[in-house]
């Protein structure tokens, strides 16, 4: 039987510090986790800027890549990520990720834990992702926590809102509280929100698992209740349950 044997292992030393990497220091000692990331993940904005080469660029007039934000993680070392829920509606969600650092040389080898929260709603998204507002804020607040942790003072492309400092002609820009004003201002899980919202339109959960069923969305035959539907599709049915709704 064949070996699946790796062309090569990663290996932290006693620094916590991955063999075979060349690091960037600060003056005072510390890894320059700007200087780590890799110019392949960083363009230019566009909105500030004609100039096409990253190196002779400011920081303010540079966006940074998802990819290149989880290629400096990776090389930090992240033992786990978490996202919790702080808020969520078919219109707007607040996202709040929390990710554990490994211990290195910077804190003294203990691991720290480190959070970022950033929303995703319909004043500051368009098109398509507007029916995937979680997936977004949840990208939104990994970019946020990994900058912030590591000091990176470039923007992500995740973080920047479309047609940015342009006043939106057709979408009402509402709070979250204004949308929950049914539920008293108060934050609702995905799924407490789509049985919310079955209720009002008289739906069962039934219907719309037979309904996802005859779509061939196979997941929908492990489901035995509302909190068993993901949260993307909780939304992408809220949503198409509000469309049909107001064309009725």
């Amino acid at each position: 039987m064949a070996k699946n044997t790796p062309p090569k292992t990663i290996k932290r030393n006693e620094h916590g510090l991955l063999e075979g990497i060349k690091y960037s220091y600060q003056d005072d000692g510390l890894i320059d986790w700007r200087k780590m990331v890799k110019n392949e993940h960083i363009v230019p904005n566009r909105d500030n800027t004609s100039e096409t080469d990253v190196t002779k660029l400011k920081d303010k007039d540079l966006i940074i890549l998802l990819a290149g934000l989880k290629d400096v993680a990776q090389m930090r070392g992240i033992k786990s990520v978490k996202y919790d829920i702080v808020t969520a509606s078919p219109e707007y969600v607040c996202m709040k990720c929390g990710i554990t650092w490994s211990g290195n040389y910077e804190t003294e080898g203990e691991d720290v834990y480190f959070e970022g929260t950033a929303d995703a709603g319909l004043n500051n998204t368009e098109g398509f992702g507007q029916i995937y507002l979680a997936a977004i804020a949840e990208n939104r607040a990994f970019c946020r926590a990994v900058r912030n942790f590591l000091k990176i003072n470039i923007v992500a492309k995740e973080e920047i809102a479309p047609n940015k400092g342009k006043q939106a002609s057709t979408t009402k820009v509402t709070t979250p509280s204004a949308m929950f004003s049914s539920q008293s201002s108060v934050s609702m899980s995905p799924d407490s929100f789509l049985l919310t919202i079955l209720k009002e339109n008289n739906i069962t959960f039934e219907q719309v698992r037979n309904k996802l069923i005859e779509e061939n969305n196979t997941d929908a035959k492990k489901w035995s209740s509302v909190k068993d539907i993901p949260r993307l599709t909780a939304f992408e049915i809220i949503d198409r349950i509000q469309k049909k709704a107001k064309a009725a």
